[in-house]
């Protein structure tokens, strides 16, 4: 059984659209609204600076990937590089990191059901776990297809929704809040209408807005070429940090005021309903509730390979290392599923703020993940000078860039600290932590 294990059935095909899917999620969708009514025009720096330091952590991750082909994701060289303690903590904060980020997508698919039905949050929600739940259950191959088909999905969405704005603009199609212009970026209180708080307050959601751009490297380990499929998926990240977030964005705010756009909902769904066309506003609210069931789906594959991977290196119960019929850790994916069906409780008793929550806890822990990736590439170049020499794959500026994206990171928490709608989560996460603490330190003496 060890050696049929995880089968490499994910084609190139699966693996770039898998790394679209996995950024292209509901941190743009639904917290983007958000975002834009903290930061007004500046969310479209914030949405290149927090790019460009997730590309640098890719092309870290990169190179340690293809320094050694026994890696099957960065627990194993956050295990060789910075210890045991660090491959324990840091696969489990990622599994949490996912189950988090696949609260968010379900408590995300209740939000868009509601614009069509007048049901209850949690409903929706909980019927998107258990249809996610049986069809993880069956092949990994399925889960590539139907990935690819529900990014597709996304990325078409986006291009015509860029397509649509252009034009828009070229023939200054008027809304009911005026004419579609570039001057509606600016006019409305310039650059940074809420002053420099609400450009900084800005970043938790967009951290957020860019987890799962890692998931190359979980599946890495499913490829069939992964000297091939992950240079080129990481190397076309900064060109869809431009199109999909910063191109989306920008149109959106052309085609009507960031003022008249709501926190609460998304404002891919909101700008249509403004410009007038009620219709576009119903198709794109079904594209964004697939695009949440997706990141879910996402999500759903990476905590239980993780948990999975964790388990047979004795780092997690035996029990979630056993494997379906169909070649699946069926153990880990119900073990997963039951812990996100806490989203759909969330939903229940707080379905105001579930959403924020959430993600915030969720930007923290991916915080920690992509630092142990830029710590153990600085190790990676010091212990092993000789394998960054003859690398395929350089990570540009290293280790320099490295120090400067911690240095980045650390300030985006003492943001989120600062800021009154995210402190309580940045208190409360550090208990995550401590228990991991506690539990590697039972693991270790057993």
């Amino acid at each position: 059984m060890e050696q049929k294990e995880l089968k490499r059935d994910l084609k190139n095909r699966h693996v770039q659209l898998i790394a679209i899917g996995g950024t292209i999620g509901t941190g743009l969708f639904l917290g983007s609204g958000a975002s834009i009514s903290k930061a007004g025009p500046s969310i479209l720096l914030v949405y290149l600076i927090v790019g460009t330091a997730v590309f640098f952590v890719m092309r870290s991750l990169g190179e340690l990937l293809l320094s050694n082909s026994g890696y099957q994701s960065f627990t194993d060289f956050a295990t060789d590089y910075i210890g045991p303690w660090a491959g324990y903590v840091t696969g489990w904060t990622y599994w949490f990191c996912w189950i988090m980020t696949a609260m968010a997508d379900v408590i995300a698919v209740g939000v868009y059901v509601r614009y069509w039905f007048d049901i209850p949050q949690w409903i929706p929600s909980l019927i998107a776990i258990i249809l996610l739940l049986l069809l993880n259950l069956l092949t990994v191959k399925l889960f590539g297809e139907l990935e690819f088909w529900f990014a597709l999905i996304k990325v078409i969405t986006i291009l015509a929704l860029i397509a649509i704005g252009l034009f828009l603009l070229v023939i200054g199609f008027e809304t009911d809040n005026g004419v579609v212009s570039l001057s509606n970026i600016w006019n409305y209180g310039g650059w940074f209408p809420n002053g420099l708080t609400g450009f900084l307050f800005a970043f938790q959601m967009v951290v957020f807005a860019f987890v799962g751009v890692e998931l190359v490297g979980v599946a890495a380990a499913e490829t069939s070429n992964p000297e091939k499929n992950i240079p080129s998926a990481i190397n076309k990240i900064p060109l869809r940090i431009l199109l999909f977030y910063v191109g989306a964005i920008f149109v959106i705010l052309c085609i009507t005021p960031w003022t008249e756009l709501s926190a609460a909902n998304s404002p891919f769904v909101q700008v249509f309903s403004l410009a007038g066309i009620p219709v576009a506003s119903g198709i794109i609210n079904f594209v964004v509730l697939t695009s949440a069931a997706s990141a879910g789906n996402s999500g759903l594959f990476s905590t239980s390979r993780m948990m999975y991977n964790l388990s047979k290196n004795k780092q997690g119960p035996k029990i979630l290392s056993t494997l379906n019929k169909n070649f699946v850790p069926g153990n880990a994916l119900i073990v997963s599923s039951i812990v996100l069906s806490i989203g759909a409780f969330l939903s229940y008793i707080i379905p105001e703020t579930a959403f924020s929550v959430v993600t915030t806890i969720s930007a923290i822990c991916f915080i920690w993940v992509w630092s142990i990736i830029l710590i153990s590439h600085i190790l990676y170049m010091k212990k092993h000078p000789d394998l960054h020499q003859k690398s395929k794959f350089k990570a540009p500026f290293a280790p320099f860039i490295n120090y400067v994206i911690l240095a980045f990171f650390a300030a985006v928490l003492i943001i989120m600290l600062i800021s009154e709608e995210t402190r309580t989560a940045v208190i409360f996460t550090p208990i995550w932590f401590i228990l991991l603490f506690i539990t590697y330190a039972l693991f270790k003496n057993h």
